[in-house]
């Protein structure tokens, strides 16, 4: 069945229109998190369990650099963390098998999930509009997951390997719950994520006209405040980690003011073209 036109359609319609890409969205993640659910043993033991084990791809680097530097106190070349993980409660291993499979198929249903919102907004976009912007869904879908990669592989080892050798007394075992584990876990890849779409929102935002290329360099210094602030937060509190964290950050928001430069020209050179058509 054809979708109605947008122009005729009315809010109650957009509403539905709505509510069926949400519907969709939902069915894909469920679909993804049961394929997820199904490999729950796997996922577990070789991506969530990975980063408390020094055989972690980063550690062995951070620690290489380390004896590169000639720092030999360093807890990147230790055997083991300091620390083991165990459930308290009767349901928490079967609550983390379906929290982590629920954010498992939101990770692994991503592009759909930006194809269903692209075909909810696209309708009202001018035609010109949508051929310069077909790409979005697959540059998208690549930082998104870009940036889980770099949360996974950056952002948790550094953050596990900070706060497991944090020690306030040595009368304190660290024994930490499954749940605060896979928090940890969950929160960095996804913030990473979401982070790594700054130039998909700024090309929106330079579109619509709320944002160009003069306000972006214009509060640039602002912005590396928030950065920093921002890599503190989801960094541990050491500025090593925070530098690390901070650099990516830094060039997303440089290409992004690259991006906004692009959609101005390219607008200004559309309006020039109109008013000589006319």
């Amino acid at each position: 069945m054809a979708k109605p036109d947008v122009n005729s359609m009315s809010f109650l319609d957009h509403l539905e229109d709505l509510r069926w890409h949400l519907i969709r969205i939902f069915i894909s993640i469920v679909i993804c998190g049961t394929v997820a659910f199904i490999f729950g043993t796997f996922i577990m033991d070789n991506i969530i369990m990975w980063p408390k084990k020094m055989s972690f791809p980063t550690y062995q680097w951070l620690c290489n650099i380390s004896q590169f530097f000639g720092i030999e106190d360093t807890t990147f070349c230790q055997a083991e963390f300091p620390f083991i993980i165990q459930n308290r409660t009767m349901a928490g291993q079967f609550s983390a098998h379906i929290w982590t499979s629920f954010y498992a198929g939101f990770i692994i249903a991503f592009p759909y999930i930006i194809y269903q919102l692209w075909h909810f907004i696209s309708p009202g976009m001018k035609e010109n509009e949508r051929k310069t912007s077909r790409g979005f869904i697959i540059i998208s879908s690549i930082l998104f997951f870009i940036g889980v990669l770099f949360g996974y592989f950056i952002i948790i080892p550094l953050s596990i390997n900070f706060l497991a050798n944090y020690i306030v007394s040595a009368e304190i075992l660290n024994e930490i719950d499954i749940s605060s584990y896979i928090s940890l876990i969950r929160s960095s890849s996804l913030a990473a994520g979401f982070v790594f779409e700054l130039p998909i929102v700024i090309y929106f935002l330079t579109k619509v006209g709320l944002v160009t290329p003069e306000i972006l360099k214009k509060y640039r210094k602002f912005a590396l405040v928030i950065v920093l602030i921002l890599s503190a937060i989801i960094t541990p509190p050491d500025i090593a980690s925070q530098i690390i964290v901070a650099i990516p950050i830094l060039i997303l928001y440089q290409v992004s003011i690259f991006i906004s430069r692009m959609v101005v020209k390219k607008q200004k050179k559309k309006n020039r073209k109109d008013v000589t058509v006319s």
